[in-house]
């Protein structure tokens, strides 16, 4: 996990975030060519990099690959929202490893300067999933 990145790009490499962020776009399977295009718009990269990334991510079971017309068509596993959920969820789980208390007051402190309503919305979801828990 790379703190100093941007949005996913903490979680993925600059590129494989780009490619991601291009198949999503494309919504829809799409061949390495396309997948380059629309990267290459944002980003001067070399297609045989593309393709390695491609696959990378498809190791990695990010994407999948399908074989389409006689062209590899690759395709996301997950919406960008799911990935979002799943890498956030994991992300939290690692976190509390440094401790409950001081993972959720570091977080109540945050959110208190960056962002109070935040911290408002946060409080109604606790207090939300106590009522759940209750009944």
């Amino acid at each position: 996990m790379r703190l100093s990145a941007e949005g996913i790009a903490k979680i993925l490499g600059d590129l494989e975030t780009r490619v991601m962020h291009a198949v999503w776009s494309l919504d829809r399977p799409a061949p390495a060519r396309t997948v380059h295009e629309y990267v290459y718009q944002e980003h001067a990269v070399a297609l045989h990099t593309v393709i390695t990334v491609l696959n990378k991510l498809v190791t990695k079971g990010l994407l999948i690959r399908r074989k389409q017309e006689d062209l590899l068509h690759y395709e996301a596993t997950l919406t960008e929202r799911e990935f979002r959920q799943r890498e956030s969820r994991r992300v939290v789980e690692g976190i509390l490893s440094f401790g409950e208390v001081a993972i959720t007051s570091s977080l109540v402190e945050v959110l208190a300067e960056r962002d109070p309503k935040g911290l408002t919305r946060l409080l109604e979801l606790v207090q939300r999933r106590i009522r759940e828990q209750r009944s």
